[in-house]
């Protein structure tokens, strides 16, 4: 298995000649989804949904409602919609998926809630977890955990009990764009420390850069 990070909360995860591509949203160029078999979204905001990274894929969609039901009809007519829990295996296209979870982590009081599904990708012995925009824990181990370490909705001290949560030995950061270098330097210290810890790996790379699975 490869796996890519892309722009902010884009993965791309290669296995048997096939590419899944999930969250390719507005901060991530277009090439992500070159050549992909399948592209997952987990939620509607803009910077895991683009329109247009999608109309670049010419392949299948999985994602929930909510964002299907703001797609034009020729987008529409490539979603396959899930719920949570639900498992999914296209042999042509997807290996096992399970989404997980329905709700996006909470912004402000003030403001309403999103649905959001994770995603448990299971591929040449290796499970991979990203939870777009929540800290739900699914309900088995999971190999390597897509790590969001920054956001609006969440400070250092919930991304650390949340990985420990989940406790995957590895872990990949992304939805780090909202943060400063310097910002990264720090909580790339604190999170390798604290996961460390717990012999939990941690490591953060560019755009275009595979994760080390050695």
């Amino acid at each position: 298995m490869r796996i890519t990070k892309f722009g902010h909360a884009c993965v791309r995860i290669e296995y048997d000649g096939r590419a899944i591509v999930l969250d390719p949203g507005s901060f991530t160029d277009p090439e992500a989804v070159d050549g992909a078999s399948a592209v997952l979204v987990t939620h509607e905001h803009a910077d895991h949904y683009s329109p247009d990274n999608l109309r670049a894929a010419f392949a299948p969609i999985y994602t929930i409602e909510a964002v299907a039901g703001q797609m034009d009809p020729v987008l529409r007519e490539r979603v396959n919609v899930v719920v949570p829990g639900q498992q999914v295996e296209e042999e042509a296209v997807l290996p096992k998926v399970t989404a997980v979870g329905e709700w996006h982590a909470v912004i402000h009081e003030d403001l309403p809630r999103f649905h959001n599904s994770g995603f448990v990708i299971e591929a040449e012995g290796t499970s991979v977890y990203h939870p777009g925009d929540a800290f739900t824990v699914p309900d088995r181990p999971v190999d390597v955990l897509l790590l969001p370490v920054s956001g609006p909705w969440n400070k250092l001290a919930e991304v650390v009990d949340f990985a420990r949560a989940v406790g995957a030995p590895r872990n990949l950061a992304i939805h780090e764009l909202i943060a400063s270098d310097i910002g990264l330097g720090i909580i790339d210290q604190r999170l390798e420390a604290m996961l460390g810890e717990r012999e939990l790996g941690y490591q953060r790379v560019a755009a275009g850069q595979d994760m080390d699975l050695s």
